[in-house]
């Protein structure tokens, strides 16, 4: 079947970059694009004119929220309650899985939802493991697949694994726990899984490797890590530069700094997605002399900027337009909650201009070209992120016709500035309509009470895992007092 969406705005690509047609259209043929521009005289079976939108790729997110947000609990506590989000020793003799394999599921499969949602077409997931007995597993990973696959995202998936834990003494002081046969356990599960879903071509989903944080991961496991991407043919996400807890630890077992170790183990290459990668030699954070930014472009390393995730926790990259002009592969993140890669963008322009003190500093076109064009290259796909003849048909339509948008300039700054994920209209995945008129079409009615309901158990776990056995209304204070009608 063939389909043309027409529209006032309509993001193309001439082989170089993205060019806007006005009053232009995309025509796809089932899975694959046929035509994007103007003057399209073929025929077609069906004719949707979007009217003030703009058409464009589906966003790529690489380091896409699979979860239901933890973001919410941990990102405005002082020093004392953020040891809460950890694991006490003693919990560690008793550690138990809080949901069952059904519930699990259920989460993916509501975070999918919400990255359609938003305009998000390809994804590599992320979730915590704080709720979990270790990692994830190749069950629930297969669970995940399913899920992804009925709802139509598309997905690069594999099931998480890390060689230790952080947990916090009766002091409250932090160490990491060790168990290294849970992470090579972790990585023979997550290496079946690729090499699986790759044989059974599965269509939407594909394989990737999923090792936790650097600091969670013994060097050993890396380099098998890197040998099995090579192997399998797979991405490798691994967050790395993410905190200076992690620094220290690395700094005081290896005496590297995270770049540093990666590069050595010869972990850093094309096929290795670095979530964040802030915590680096010369950062405002980080004053010492390096070359940590030299060791990302030349292995061609792609880093993932996630700047909403960032800023909530209190950090920035120094800065999103120093790694572009270092030469450094650069894609999007959006890591929390909602996962709006437009709010991503214009975040991440703010705070690239709040870095560099300079009004031109984060354009609205870089950004857009790394949550379209750099998260398809990182994952070596020119048939993503872009509309061109032969390209896949995954493409969002936004609408800028909402009285809360107000007049449109030029439909990028307009978009980035003026619109947030809510004005996604429709958005279809290798041809399949997924989003119509703003509405999820695989959404189950009992969706919403369903994730209320994991959300209030997610929260109500964390008192016994606290080394102080604090409450749930002592880790999580509201913002303000809450009153309560009588019974």
């Amino acid at each position: 079947m063939r389909t043309r969406i027409s529209a006032r705005f309509v993001v193309g690509y001439d082989g170089t970059g993205h060019v806007v047609y006005e009053n232009g259209a995309v025509v796809y043929e089932d899975d694959t694009v046929v035509h994007v521009g103007h003057g399209f005289e073929g025929r077609v079976d069906v004719e949707r004119d979007e009217g003030l939108a703009l058409v464009g790729p589906g966003f790529v997110d690489l380091n896409a929220l699979g979860d239901i947000d933890h973001a919410v609990f941990d990102t405005y506590q002082d020093d004392a309650l953020a040891t809460g989000q950890r694991w006490s020793e003693s919990y560690l003799e008793r550690r138990h899985e809080v949901f069952g394999r059904e519930e699990e599921a259920f989460k993916r499969r509501y975070a999918f939802g919400q990255l359609l949602l938003n305009g998000i077409t390809t994804a590599l997931p992320i979730a915590s493991e704080i709720s979990k007995e270790w990692a994830e597993t190749y069950e629930e990973t297969a669970d995940a697949a399913e899920a992804a696959a009925d709802l139509g995202l598309r997905v690069y998936l594999g099931p998480s694994y890390r060689s230790a834990v952080p947990v916090v003494d009766g002091r409250g002081r932090t160490r990491l726990h060790r168990e290294p046969r849970l992470g090579e356990a972790g990585l023979d599960a997550a290496a079946r899984f690729v090499a699986d879903i790759e044989r059974a071509g599965h269509g939407l989903v594909r394989g990737m490797l999923a090792p936790s944080r650097v600091e969670t991961v013994d060097p050993a496991l890396l380099r098998r890590t890197r040998a099995l991407s090579d192997e399998l043919r797979c991405p490798v996400r691994l967050h790395a530069g993410q905190t200076l807890f992690e620094v220290g630890l690395l700094r005081e077992a290896h005496g590297r700094r995270p770049m540093e170790l990666l590069h050595d183990l010869g972990f850093l290459g094309p096929r290795t997605l670095i979530p964040h990668a802030w915590a680096v030699a010369g950062h405002s954070e980080l004053p010492v002399p390096g070359d940590d930014l030299d060791l990302l472009r030349d292995s061609g390393t792609t880093v993932i900027f996630c700047p909403m995730a960032v800023a909530r926790y209190a950090v920035v990259l120094e800065s999103f337009d120093r790694y572009l002009a270092h030469g450094i592969r650069m894609a999007m993140g959006t890591d929390t909650a909602p996962p709006d890669m437009i709010r991503a963008m214009d975040t991440g322009m703010v705070l690239t201009k709040a870095v560099e003190r300079r009004r031109s500093a984060g354009s609205c076109r870089d950004l857009y070209d790394a949550a379209t064009l750099g998260g398809a290259d990182a994952l070596g796909r020119p048939d993503l992120g872009r509309l061109a003849e032969g390209t896949r048909a995954d493409l969002t339509v936004i609408d800028l016709s909402g009285p809360r948008t107000g007049p449109v300039d030029d439909p990028i700054r307009t978009l980035v500035l003026a619109g947030d994920g809510r004005d996604v209209r429709t958005v279809v995945v290798d041809g399949r309509t997924v989003v119509d008129g703003g509405v999820l079409l695989g959404a189950r009615p009992d969706d919403r009470a369903r994730a209320q309901a994991y959300l209030d158990r997610y929260r109500a776990a964390y008192p016994e895992r606290d080394h102080l056995g604090r409450t749930e209304q002592e880790l999580f204070p509201p913002t303000y007092p809450i009153r309560r009608a009588a019974p």
